[in-house]
């Protein structure tokens, strides 16, 4: 049986998707524990408190397990490894799945040449998560093909990988997220949804992706455990940020006024066309 492919949609900010996603969050407030890095936990936790979401992140004792249990959604870091365990990650991801929290898997520098690391991503990619997100590199190397990473940083561009995202999400299960120019929000059935917009300055403010990974988490937290609506919120979760983005770019005067005015555009966002 050949899979079923589905027409590429797009979506932006305006789209009457986007508005309900964002109101459920703020409405909710949920609980969204993370395993992340150091140097991205600030902005996660700030971008989390700027949409009205609760976050809590780190390994502190007894937390993976707990927190793991409690919280509306969680999200795996993999660079989180500089200050956590795989030990920690895998206790964080058993609790969630054994109380059914959807978890997030951000495989930070997969495909960057170290082997050790990559197999640690392999085993927590084999642990069911619902959203698999990164940029281009580290979704390819996670599928099997080419490792092209710089560090953290991509050097393969979407249209690379694309096709592997679409193997990877079918082999998986799991929803697979793709940061680029655009962004590619892919299902394990087939679907794409194409989100436009953004700024380069993304790029330039450390942890901007880690933290959409946590976005994505509270996204998901108060979601229905529907193929549909998650892949539909995994999508608005991106347009938000990517309108964020650009309301954020216009005052700014370089990445770091950015980065605080990014913070400050989530805060303000209503999820209407006028935002």
């Amino acid at each position: 049986m050949h899979p079923v492919t589905f027409a590429p949609r797009r979506m932006r900010h305006d789209s009457p998707d986007c508005g309900p996603a964002l109101r459920r969050i703020r409405a909710d407030a949920p609980f969204v524990y993370g395993l992340t890095n150091y140097v991205a936990a600030a902005l996660s936790a700030n971008v989390l408190l700027a949409v009205g979401a609760a976050p809590a992140i780190g390994a502190a004792p007894g937390w993976p397990v707990a927190f793991g249990a409690q919280a509306g959604g969680l999200w795996v870091n993999a660079a989180g490894l500089i200050n956590a365990t795989e030990h920690d990650m895998l206790a964080a991801i058993d609790a969630a799945n054994a109380a059914e929290v959807p978890w997030v898997l951000d495989p930070v520098a997969m495909g960057a040449g170290v082997a050790e690391y990559d197999d640690i991503i392999r085993r927590l990619a084999a642990c069911r998560p619902a959203v698999i997100r990164g940029n281009a590199s580290e979704i390819m190397a996670l599928a099997g093909g080419a490792a092209t990473a710089r560090g953290v940083e991509t050097t393969a561009s979407i249209t690379q990988a694309v096709p592997l995202g679409v193997a990877l999400a079918r082999r998986s299960g799991a929803i697979v997220a793709i940061s680029g120019p655009e962004d590619h929000v892919l299902s394990p059935d087939g679907q794409q949804i194409i989100i436009p917009g953004g700024h380069r300055w993304l790029t330039a403010v450390t942890g901007a992706g880690c933290a959409l990974g946590g976005l994505i988490a509270a996204g998901l937290a108060v979601t229905p455990a529907d193929p549909h609506e998650r892949l539909t919120t995994v999508a608005a979760v991106h347009a938000l940020y990517a309108r964020a983005a650009e309301m954020a770019a216009g005052p700014a005067q370089g990445p770091a006024s950015f980065a605080t005015g990014f913070v400050d555009a989530l805060a303000q966002l209503q999820g209407r066309a006028d935002d």
